[in-house]
């Protein structure tokens, strides 16, 4: 029988919205650290009682479109559902049991109503530093998933309502900058509560019965509308590949992305059998991060179809996409590889899977993005000992569209990153910041100009520093298409007494001293259509703007 009219969906379903977007302003004004609470790089989500993602606040596609392939691992082989009560909050962020890379923490809490579990709550937060190699986690040399840091298990990190204090402490005793990542984790547990509560308010109104309910019919209606943009598109099979510089390792050896897309009536085929063999470096995937690459690439590119309008993104826009990808493979990869910079992989295989919707659809398909997190941490050491910690994420310009120039210097992709102010950098870390602006010419030419990459200078303060970078776009320039411009590529180098010295772009623990000066130039984005059809006024423009040298 059914208990909800259509009107009844809506006001769930725009409610468990409202309730992920409230997680999401709680993690933002309760976190501490600055990759959390400036740079956002966290993502809070809803799920059914069965694990499936139903709403999401909007934050970051590597996270939310992952999240319900965690959550699901965990009910499957590690935490029984029977055994995960209300007041419990289970973690983990080892990739290997369904996490994404050791410095994302994931949370879940279950939400009961008279006794019925109705959903769960979830928040994945990028902690600033979870031990390992480097400080931030986020090492460019690491040859095994055993040295990019502590890997929690799936565990509860609150038993009953009452801290497993015991976690705390092995989490405490391992990282770097303890009480900022705890606090944060603290964080998540609030935002939790909030997301408990919300939904609590709502089955309080409409009932256990009416909540299951409403969870099938959102998750069937955007099956049914993602069925029907898959629909629209044109059948055929349709390849691209691109690639990855390196795996900081075997240097100057590419990665290839290949994906083969089939679409065939209202379902879809994504092969990756042809991508690489997981690599001996960091740049690995696992299956659900990657995942995460192509069905955001497919929603993207759903959502400007002909029949216009928006729907719910969640888990029922996965269930008419197939991938393959045997295990193995750099988007597969086979534990224990490591896969710190698992994000260079899903954001190329995104820019790989644009380029194949391209071929379908190619009057809604950007040109290449930078395609890459500029991965920047700094660990300075002061005279007294003292250690403090900054992991920037810088970014690139945006690929041009058909219709539109690229933008500026805009995170696109696969994360959904603010800057971290500089002042509150210079306020709390011995550093400045002596540049950070436009970097002209560095977007692909064309009819659509590509977006501009930036540039950004550190100068270290403190009498020691170390720093780690984990980067590419530095050989493998981001695509134009339609007879579009490539992008240019990514620079790093730091300048002592007058000298520039190149840092490659995947190092760790480079040894600086106060005064060095560290320069990072990103990659632009790709241009659409040949630059002969770009009209002379925006030409003109682009120069007297200082787009272009």
């Amino acid at each position: 029988m059914t208990l909800l009219n259509p009107i009844d969906i809506e006001v769930i379903r725009n409610a468990l919205t409202a309730a992920a977007a409230e997680m999401d302003v709680t993690v933002w004004r309760t976190s501490r650290s600055t990759i959390v609470r400036e740079l956002l790089d966290y993502s809070t989500a809803v799920f059914d009682a069965e694990g499936w993602n139903l709403a999401q606040s909007a934050r970051i596609p590597s996270h939310l479109n992952s999240m319900s392939a965690a959550l699901r691992t965990l009910l499957s082989d590690f935490v029984r559902a029977e055994d995960w009560g209300p007041d419990d909050v289970v973690i983990t962020n080892d990739p290997y049991c369904g996490g994404q890379h050791l410095p994302d923490i994931i949370a879940f809490r279950p939400v009961f109503h008279e006794g019925t579990r109705i959903a769960y709550v979830g928040t994945l937060c990028h902690h600033i530093d979870v031990g390992g190699l480097v400080a931030g986690s986020y090492p460019s040399k690491a040859t095994e998933i055993f040295q990019e840091g502590l890997r929690i298990p799936p565990v509860k990190l609150i038993d009953k309502g009452v801290r497993n204090e015991a976690v705390w402490a092995i989490i405490r005793q391992n990282i770097r900058k303890p009480d900022l990542l705890l606090g944060d984790l603290q964080s998540q547990v609030a935002s939790l509560e909030v997301g408990r509560l919300a939904l609590a308010r709502l089955a309080a109104r409409f009932g256990a019965a009416a909540m299951l309910e409403a969870g099938r019919r959102i998750l069937d209606m955007s099956e049914a509308a993602m069925r029907a943009a898959l629909h629209d598109m044109p059948d055929g099979i349709y390849e691209f590949t691109d690639q990855l510089d390196d795996d900081g390792i075997d240097i100057g050896t590419p990665i290839i992305l290949h994906v083969k897309l089939e679409i065939a009536g209202d379902a879809a085929i994504v092969d990756l059998s042809g991508c690489s063999p997981q690599v001996q470096g960091p740049t690995n995937a696992t299956l659900a991060s990657s995942n995460s690459a192509v069905m955001f690439a497919l929603m993207s590119a759903a959502l400007g179809g002909q029949r216009g309008g928006s729907f719910a993104m969640n888990a029922g826009c996965y269930r008419p996409i197939t991938v393959i990808a045997p295990e193995g493979l750099v988007v597969n990869a086979r534990a224990p590889a490591p896969v710190a910079h698992r994000i260079a992989v899903t954001h190329r295989l995104l820019n790989a899977m644009f380029g194949a919707l391209h071929q379908a659809v190619p009057d809604r398909i950007p040109a290449a993005y930078y395609g890459c997190s500029y991965v920047t941490t700094f660990q300075t050491i002061g005279l007294d000992a003292k250690r403090d910690v900054l992991v920037e994420i810088e970014i690139g310009g945006s690929g041009a569209t058909p219709g539109k120039d690229g933008v500026n210097a805009y995170s696109s992709g696969m994360h959904n990153n603010s800057n971290i102010p500089v002042e509150m950098i210079e306020a709390q870390m011995p550093l400045t910041i002596l540049r950070y602006a436009l970097l002209p010419g560095t977007g692909g030419g064309g009819m659509q100009r590509g977006g501009l990459g930036l540039v950004r200078e550190w100068r270290i303060d403190s009498e020691r520093c170390f720093f780690t970078a984990n980067m590419d776009r530095f050989f493998s320039q981001p695509y134009g298409l339609a007879g579009g411009a490539p992008a240019s590529v990514g620079r790093l180098e730091f300048f002592r007494g007058g000298i520039t010295t190149p840092i490659p772009p995947k190092s760790d623990n480079v040894p600086l001293v106060a005064g060095d000066i560290v320069r990072l130039e990103t990659s632009g984005g790709g241009g659409f259509g040949p630059a002969a059809q770009r009209p002379a006024a925006r030409r003109e423009d682009d120069r007297r703007l200082g787009y272009a040298p």
